[in-house]
């Protein structure tokens, strides 16, 4: 091809990427800053006139209690299904009262009362979720609903709500399900003679942090949603500290909500309905009100004229198998509620979290026992780690095979610390060994114990499920060595100043001891300093893992415990004799390990 003829397609190309990152890339990121920008000011415009009782939140009015706060409303529809127990408050439509009877504050279910979900907006730590239509900046969300007399909400009733306001006619139906979903399907009439614009929109309210908040780095808790396709999130303590780190998106259909550690509130558009969503601080740094607000396209409603939606409000445990049921497409029996699985907080490692939760969740379901799921889940592990950890043991092995001739060395150059190192490196060439090889399957494990630990700490399936003496594998072991596990008549953890640090339970000292007769199998190391630290560890590491979730702890101790049969026998498939009691410097084994020649 001729040189010029490429030099001057050369130059073409490069003029058009000129122009374009120049003038055509200005032009788009303009383009959509300003669409960003009317779509939050969009959503700003229709929820900025909140509910007066939310407003007065942020103020200095009292608190009331859940059950003065319910008293005092002027009217409300019971709930009653076999999962839920409540009431929809007549003032607004809003759903402030519902309580989730299949799960309890503690193991002991019947002194424990089932955990309560939502709660009025007057109450210190109200909660609350409510669908509606905004007319212009007004969300009319204290306006007063009418109710059949005698109507009660049942997965076999539904109920209708019934209002009118300024020429307007609305109705609101309300179905549940068996579960945690309910079906709202909204309609207003134009009866006045009048073209009204309206828009239709969701709010998830939570004032103040929860009561039981504790602000766990690895775990979300505040509002999040779905936006489109893509998961955003705010923690409380952000949006507290930061009102300006809010969240305003738009996209098609997803949902918004406000989670916890186990439980969700969630409001849910048609799955086609384009939505501007906002999570957000409402309040003040001291008194928050934290929201995950939609709403969508405003539509035009001609006189005589009828427009209906429906949506839906999930107010329930993050149970992975219920939430998942709703993301089905409705031709499977669900709703296509898309990701609504990712309310619960998966993480970064979510490509490990996710299989590990399902190979936990099968074995569970399979055995009827999640103690011995973590057992079976561990042996999966293990087999998937085999070769790896083969390897490792084998380079082990041979390193406890050189210990005579390390030791030489170190008695050799005890007073020159780099000839030490040196010999040292030439002896693991020679022997063509790499002393850090052992290190590696305990490296490999570091990202799956972390998997591991945020999918017992997470995923409401372990809340609650007992194993052996063990009442909750999600709570720490309820026992400690301090009372001799329960055989003294008296909790040493509930001693002032001191208690909090004597929690150490049966399976963490299990576990300890594990621990140390792994080390015992282990080559020293050449360091003395280094090889006290080493020692010290299982006793460290029980300290570290006795406020762990039991779960947790379970799986590290049979983790450790299978890791001592394979490496004993590695060392005896590589020629390394051990005699254990001899390891553990045990008197009576020092003779026959003598005569034996065992390698110390």
């Amino acid at each position: 091809m001729d040189r010029n003829l490429i030099l001057a397609i050369v130059l073409s190309f490069g003029v058009f990427l000129l122009w374009d990152y120049l003038v055509l890339s200005p032009q788009r990121d303009a383009e959509q800053a300003a669409r960003q920008a009317r779509a939050a000011e969009q959503a700003e415009q229709a929820a900025q006139n909140m509910d007066p009782d939310i407003g007065g939140l942020a103020g200095e009015e009292a608190a009331l209690t859940v059950e003065d706060a319910i008293a005092k409303s002027a009217g409300r529809v019971p709930i009653k299904t076999p999962t839920l127990q409540g009431s929809i408050n007549l003032k607004g439509g809003r759903f402030d009262d519902l309580i989730l009877l299949q799960y309890h504050e503690t193991t002991d279910e019947e002194n424990s009362p089932p955990i309560r979900l939502l709660s009025p907006a007057e109450t210190e730590h109200g909660h609350f979720m409510q669908q509606g239509w905004a007319i212009g900046a007004d969300t009319q969300a204290g306006a007063p609903w009418t109710a059949p007399e005698g109507a009660v909400l049942t997965p076999s009733t539904p109920v209708t709500l019934t209002r009118e306001s300024n020429g307007l006619t609305f109705e609101k139906t309300i179905s549940v399900d068996e579960r945690y979903m309910f079906t709202v399907t909204q309609s207003v009439t134009n009866t006045s003679g009048e073209t009204k614009s309206l828009r239709p929109y969701a709010t998830v309210t939570q004032r103040n942090t929860p009561e039981d908040y504790r602000n766990f780095m690895i775990l979300h808790e505040g509002p999040l949603g779905v936006i489109g396709t893509k998961l955003y999130e705010r923690k409380y303590n952000k949006l507290k500290k930061n009102k300006n780190a809010k969240i305003e998106e738009s996209g098609v259909g997803g949902w918004v909500g406000v989670t916890n550690k186990f439980w969700l509130a969630a409001s849910i558009p048609p799955a086609d309905a384009e939505i501007e969503a906002t999570l957000a601080n409402r309040g003040t740094t001291d008194k928050p009100i934290f929201e995950a607000f939609y709403a969508m396209p405003a539509i035009s409603l001609a006189p005589d004229e009828t427009k209906a939606m429906k949506s839906y409000m999930f107010g329930g445990p993050k149970d992975v198998d219920i939430l998942q049921s709703y993301e089905a497409k409705p031709e499977d029996g669900g709703l296509g509620v898309y990701d609504f699985d990712k309310a619960v907080d998966w993480g970064h490692f979510f490509f490990l979290t996710r299989p590990i939760f399902y190979t936990l969740n099968f074995f569970g379901d399979l055995t009827g026992n999640f103690g011995v799921a973590i057992l079976l889940l561990t042996l999966v592990i293990k087999l998937i780690l085999f070769p790896v950890a083969n390897k490792g043991y084998e380079s082990m092995s041979k390193m406890k095979k050189l210990q005579p001739e390390v030791k030489k060395l170190q008695d050799r150059y005890k007073d020159d610390k780099m000839k030490l190192q040196q010999e040292m490196m030439a002896l693991y060439k020679k022997e063509k060994m790499n002393p850090l090889a052992g290190c590696f399957p305990i490296l490999l494990q570091m990202p799956i114990f972390y998997a591991l630990y945020k999918t017992l700490f997470v995923t409401i399936e372990l809340r609650h499920q007992p194993f052996l003496y063990i009442d909750d594998l999600a709570a720490p072991d309820p026992t400690t060595i301090f009372n001799l596990f329960g055989l003294l008549p008296y909790d040493p953890t509930a001693l002032p100043l001191i208690g909090g640090i004597l929690g150490i339970g049966f399976l963490p000292v299990l576990m300890g001891v594990a621990m140390w007769f792994q080390t015992k199998l282990n080559p020293p190391p050449a360091d003395p300093v280094q090889a006290q630290v080493f020692a010290f560890m299982p006793f460290i590491f029980v300290f570290i893992f006795a406020p762990f979730a039991a779960g947790l702890v379970l799986y590290w101790f049979w983790n450790t415990t299978l890791g001592i049969l394979q490496q004993w026998y590695i060392m005896k498939k590589n020629g390394v004799k051990v005699e254990l009691g001899q390891r553990l410097k045990l008197p009576w084994a020092k003779k026959s390990a003598d005569a034996a020649g065992d390698v110390k």
